[in-house]
């Protein structure tokens, strides 16, 4: 089978999205399937051994860690994407990567299948602060999924926000995948002394977006309750965002420059693994994500996570067993995080035994999907 994926994301850049469909097309194409991954270039781009991408033009978006990728300006892309003989092609975006892949599908009178993976109304609020602007961005969005074969969803409860975005039709829900995960001893201990992380004292992990939006300055303050009742610990923020400068100036406020550190973006991934390995409970407050990737990876690593209760980021973690559930306040982070800490190991086990699903084993699931639509599609379309 010969599969085209768009994102809007290309190494080292990427987000979960972009992580999520790396994964497709690298277990795809182990399955002996012709998987493209299909994104917007840009100057730093980095070539991932065994993938096969196009790439095609873009442009930085002022004030955003994005860029926006322009495929119409892209001669050799189009012409190298008129050259495969797509069979299925699947979108990860609504946007413009999202609207190449609906134009291929029409040429070629393939299916489009399309994932719905995170909440545009929050990024389109923040970018316009208008309720009403952002209502008529979210019309746009479902405009495109109104248009293709196939819509997906991360887990039900995104789902539902496809729902109340508009979107009438039918979601299959089609999860996140996450490969069982380890890192050499001689790595880890290098990552630990490249951090100075100290030993025997719990580590609290952040992993994601330095952005307000994720709730990373909740941990902060919730940190400086736990310093105040004379808690030890020491936390650990890794990533890079448009907050990043505003939090550590927020660290420094609360006095919790020596608990914290802000290690930035981190691509080399027996780092991050190391840091989920060191790390006693990954503290992720965040109401905006859905199906974070993190959440799986360090569930593969043994270390369970910190959530909100009833957000979509927190389906499949049942309180104290595989996972603990907090409130999205301070108080209830840091009295969340003193319950968790003694049941960290029990539960850490028990969230990589429940949480993680193997790539090539959705991947099957994914197929039979491919497979029924470009069936079906081949009995609708004239001879």
């Amino acid at each position: 089978m010969i599969i085209g994926q768009f994102c809007e994301t290309y190494p080292p850049a990427l987000d979960g999205v972009g992580r999520v469909m790396l994964a497709y097309c690298q277990t795809l194409s182990r399955m002996g399937h012709r998987c493209l991954y299909i994104a917007p270039r840009d100057a730093a781009a980095t070539s991932v051994p065994g993938l096969e991408t196009l790439l095609y033009p873009s442009m930085p978006i002022p004030g955003e860690p994005y860029r926006v990728g322009i495929p119409a300006l892209g001669r050799d892309f189009r012409r190298a994407a008129r050259s495969v003989p797509f069979d299925v092609v699947h979108a990860h975006t609504p946007f413009l990567a999202g609207r190449a892949a609906r134009r291929i599908a029409r040429r070629r009178r393939i299916p489009l299948v399309a994932t719905f993976h995170s909440k545009y109304y929050e990024d389109f609020y923040r970018v316009t602060h208008s309720r009403r602007l952002s209502l008529w961005a979210l019309k746009y969005v479902v405009s495109f999924y109104n248009t293709c074969d196939e819509v997906w969803a991360v887990n039900d409860k995104t789902a539902d926000v496809l729902r109340q975005y508009g979107y009438r039709g039918p979601i299959i829900t089609m999860p996140n995948g996450t490969d069982p995960q380890s890192v050499s001893d001689e790595t880890y201990r290098r990552v630990l002394a490249r951090w100075s992380l100290r030993d025997g004292v719990s580590t609290l992990l952040f992993v994601g977006q330095m952005d307000f939006k994720k709730n990373p300055h909740l941990i902060l303050r919730a940190c400086a309750l736990l310093r105040d009742q004379g808690e030890d610990f020491q936390l650990v923020m890794a990533g890079a965002g448009q907050d990043l400068e505003r939090l550590k100036a927020l660290a420094a406020s609360l006095n919790l420059q020596d608990r914290v550190l802000f290690t930035g973006f981190v691509g080399d991934r027996e780092e991050i693994l190391s840091l989920y390995r060191r790390a006693d409970l990954l503290v992720f407050p965040s109401v905006y994500d859905n199906a974070p990737m993190v959440v799986r990876e360090a569930a593969a690593m043994g270390t369970p996570a910190l959530l909100v209760r009833g957000s979509c980021s927190a389906e499949g973690v049942t309180h104290g067993d595989n996972g603990f559930l907090c409130e999205a306040d301070p108080a209830s982070i840091a009295s969340g995080i003193m319950e968790a800490l003694p049941r960290a190991a029990r539960a850490g086990a028990r969230a990589r035994d429940t949480i993680p699903i193997p790539w090539a084993l959705l991947m099957e699931q994914v197929l039979e999907r491919y497979r029924r639509l470009i069936a079906r599609h081949a009995e609708r379309s004239p001879a």
